[in-house]
């Protein structure tokens, strides 16, 4: 007959593996989410609809602009719907994700052309995205751009 505390120690050992293996795939699982989300957000800014926007983006917003300007979700929604900010194409790269809890670090390069209030334009900046998973969503939660350093 086996000692009780083998079984026990047994058991404990199985069930650390399991949790160690859960723990990366589950982490593997919330980067893929974030990155549909984060792509979700793209194809809607160049394509924006309120109903697409906001599920994609919190309550709380807070989207600071390269130059210094900061929107909140309805004004960000509202500057995409009247064409004062008008994507007409968008390019990620050097996209990375990292989540930490309920929390999503978002960093990517931003390349686009422009058509804002009809003036046609290019913009390439930095963005840092802090997404957050609400009712089991990811959402934008906050958005820093920044120029490329020349």
């Amino acid at each position: 007959m086996i000692p009780r505390f083998i079984l026990a120690g047994a058991a404990a050992v199985v069930a650390a593996a399991l949790v160690g293996c859960a723990s990366p795939s589950s982490s593997a699982n919330d980067e893929q989410s974030v990155a549909t989300a984060a792509e979700r957000l793209r194809i809607a800014m160049i394509d924006p609809s309120p109903e697409a926007l906001g599920q994609l983006v919190a309550n709380d917003l807070s989207y600071g602009h390269s130059g210094g300007r900061v929107d909140t979700k309805a004004s960000f929604i509202g500057d995409l719907m009247n064409g004062k900010s008008d994507f007409v194409t968008i390019v990620i790269t050097d996209q990375s994700i990292k989540v930490v809890g309920d929390a999503a670090i978002v960093r990517h390069t931003l390349t686009a052309d422009t058509n804002d209030s009809g003036k046609p334009g290019k913009v390439q900046i930095k963005i840092l995205g802090v997404w957050q998973k609400q009712a089991g969503q990811w959402k934008l939660l906050a958005r820093q751009a920044v120029r490329v350093p020349a």
